[in-house]
């Protein structure tokens, strides 16, 4: 495992629990089987910028310092954007596309990766499409029709036009 790769991990780690030394950190590490000491995390750590606070509950963790808070945006953000972006939205296996009209894909990603929608393995947004990934549990349909309720769309699949 290169560093960058290693510390994109640790970042990974910090974001999604909470992690309050660098010890905790090589330990989980080390449960996925990436080797790393104490002395390496410390310096990585310093490296991604981070800091350590207390969070809205009271517990002391590690955090980006270049994050603008702990929690993920609320889904209220994400249905504003798409309510008023999100033109369409198909499906096929794990994927998912979110059509919007030209230079507006880049708002309504920004906003999906901010929320951390349950099932989303990640997004590519273009000029006026996004690629959205569903993990196998999730899988397409399923996300592509929260997306259309949440968008405002419907419950149900577009029709596809031939052509254009």
């Amino acid at each position: 495992m290169t560093k960058t790769q290693r510390q994109h991990r640790i970042g990974e780690l910090i974001e999604r629990e909470v992690i309050s030394t660098a010890a905790q950190i090589v330990a989980r590490l080390q449960a996925e089987g990436i080797a790393a000491t104490q002395a390496t995390v410390t310096r990585d750590l310093q490296e991604l910028g981070t800091i350590k606070v207390r969070d809205e509950h009271g517990a002391r963790r590690i955090i980006t310092a270049t994050a603008s808070k702990v929690s993920h945006a609320p889904i209220d953000h994400l249905r504003r954007m798409m309510g008023e972006w999100v033109v369409s939205v198909e499906s096929s296996g794990n994927l998912v596309v979110v059509r919007t009209p030209p230079g507006c894909a880049h708002v309504v990603a920004s906003a999906l990766d901010r929320s951390a929608l349950e099932g989303v393995l990640g997004s590519v947004a273009g000029d006026d499409t996004i690629l959205v990934i569903a993990n196998e549990r999730r899988g397409g349909t399923s996300l592509a029709l929260e997306f259309r309720l949440l968008a405002g769309l419907g419950d149900s699949k577009p029709s596809t036009k031939k052509g254009g």
